[in-house]
């Protein structure tokens, strides 16, 4: 696992943590979407997460991009 990997998977923990404790920021959160994870005050791991995102998303998938605080 590389170092954006990684960062990525802590951030998807807190998210999905933060997700059950506040169910209501999910459903803002449309039906089918693709979320992806943006670290603040890093451009080279946002850029990383971005590109991955419009790779795996399927046409016309929306996606939706979760900013966070520095680990």
């Amino acid at each position: 696992m590389n170092v954006f990997e990684q960062k990525n998977a802590e951030l998807v923990t807190e998210f999905d943590r933060y997700v059950r404790e506040h169910p209501e920021f999910a459903d803002q959160i449309p039906d089918g979407a693709l979320v992806a994870m943006l670290l603040e005050g890093d451009e080279e791991f946002n850029r990383w997460s971005r590109e991955g995102a419009r790779r795996q998303a399927e046409q016309g998938q929306p996606i939706v991009y979760v900013k966070s605080k520095q680990l």
